[in-house]
């Protein structure tokens, strides 16, 4: 990969840091529409800034997990010819640090990695001094991460911040604590859309608008901080007949989520089946039970409802919420005991506004199907509604328990269809 044409947006989070008028600033924002660019530019533009301005100095790298920091910052530095070409990347696992190092001169720096998955999170940053940290995704992460993260270069003359996130909510802290007040804190702002990246044509641009409706297009296309309100499978709900069907493609395999229920939830279970090369999904069987009941019904219930659902596709992979722990042991040990051939997982519970923002881009593409057999899924699609604060509402107006089934059945697969 290498930087062979930058938009005018582009080369301000590369050149901001030396410049006279902006130079002595305490970091910078970058936020916007998504395929914009921002996440490889500030990668470059950070590293290449660290390296010309310290020697022998600690840095941080911060995604929502080390994971996805690997993934959407370090795989991507390392095929950067316009970083290669200079330095010398070495990527020490065990302890999360990546040492670059300039191939002429010896120069060195150490970048460790963090990730801001929750509030305990800030107790993994204390204590160490820094001279530069990038954030990947900002809106992300935690306040008191955020807040534990920028007190780690108070003692560091020439220190910077550099923030790069796609817009939320404006009740996210992010929004009203650091985008609203960046003149404040001494920040810049560079807001970006697609068309301010000159490597997208404009068939990408439009193929990319297709994927998005109703809040996230506002915020994922048009790159504004949004308040979500109203319904919010919208294309849905108001064309059901579009998506709702009872003729199925050929289904390659499937995947079955389950939610449990409590304090007046139902237990839920939803079979997902997906065609060849993930082109399509079908949310194909449901099992729902809105009644208290002991752990071994609901053992049998869901024994049968997998067997079931072999009859409709190949089905291995049964992912349930991962906090009734109990109720797992007792699933596992069932279905062991039957000799039925599934794999019983914890859900990722991945976010919500993630999982929601998914579904609708599949909705919008027109790849994703409900059966007729899915009642209470319908149903759950055509009520579900944003509360006050831009949040699912979550108050047993409407049935999440089917939702949180099927997303969980989804969610393990959703970088397959990209």
């Amino acid at each position: 990969m290498t930087f062979r044409k930058l938009s005018p947006k582009q080369k301000f989070i590369f050149t901001w840091a030396y410049s006279g008028k902006w130079g002595d600033k305490r970091g910078i924002i970058a936020d916007g529409a998504v395929r914009t660019g921002k996440t490889v530019c500030m990668t470059a533009a950070f590293v290449l800034w660290a390296m010309r301005s310290f020697n022998s100095a600690n840095f941080g790298i911060c995604g929502k997990t080390i994971r996805s920091a690997e993934r959407n910052i370090l795989r991507p530095l390392e095929e950067m010819r316009d970083i290669t070409k200079i330095f010398s990347l070495t990527f020490r696992r065990s302890d999360s640090l990546l040492v670059i190092t300039n191939r002429a001169t010896g120069q060195k720096n150490n970048f460790y990695i963090f990730g801001g998955r929750d509030d305990s999170s800030y107790m993994l940053i204390q204590g160490i001094t820094l001279s530069g940290i990038m954030f990947d995704e900002a809106a992300l992460m935690p306040e008191s991460f955020i807040e534990q993260a920028c007190a780690r270069i108070i003692s560091v003359k020439d220190a910077k911040l550099w923030f790069n996130c796609n817009p939320d909510s404006k009740h996210s802290y992010f929004y009203k604590n650091w985008i609203a007040k960046a003149d404040e804190k001494d920040l810049l702002r560079q807001t970006l859309l697609m068309e301010d990246n000159p490597i997208l044509s404009r068939k990408q641009i439009e193929d990319a608008e297709k994927l998005y409706s109703g809040v996230f297009r506002e915020r994922y296309i048009l790159g504004r901080w949004v308040n979500a309100e109203g319904v919010i499978y919208r294309e849905f709900a108001d064309n059901p007949e579009k998506f709702v069907t009872d003729e199925v493609d050929e289904i390659i395999y499937g995947i079955i989520g389950v939610d449990f229920g409590g304090n007046g939830s139902a237990h839920s279970a939803v079979l997902t089946g997906f065609t060849k090369g993930f082109e399509k999904a079908f949310a194909l069987s449901e099992m729902y039970i809105h009644e208290t009941i002991t752990p071994a019904r609901l053992e049998a219930e869901l024994k049968a409802f997998a067997r079931r659902c072999q009859n409709l596709c190949k089905v291995f992979d049964i992912y349930c919420d991962s906090a009734e722990q109990v109720l797992i042991k007792g699933i596992k040990s069932a279905f062991a005991g039957d000799k039925l051939p599934f794999n019983i997982k914890n859900a990722k519970k991945t976010s919500i506004a993630g999982r929601i923002s998914f579904v609708n881009m599949l909705f919008s593409a027109g790849r994703l199907k409900i059966s007729e057999n899915c009642p209470h899924l319908i149903d759950a699609l055509k009520s579900a509604v944003w509360d006050d604060s831009g949040k699912r509402l979550d108050n047993g107006s409407s049935d999440i328990d089917s939702l949180d089934a099927f997303e969980y059945s989804l969610e393990t697969v959703m970088n397959n269809f990209f």
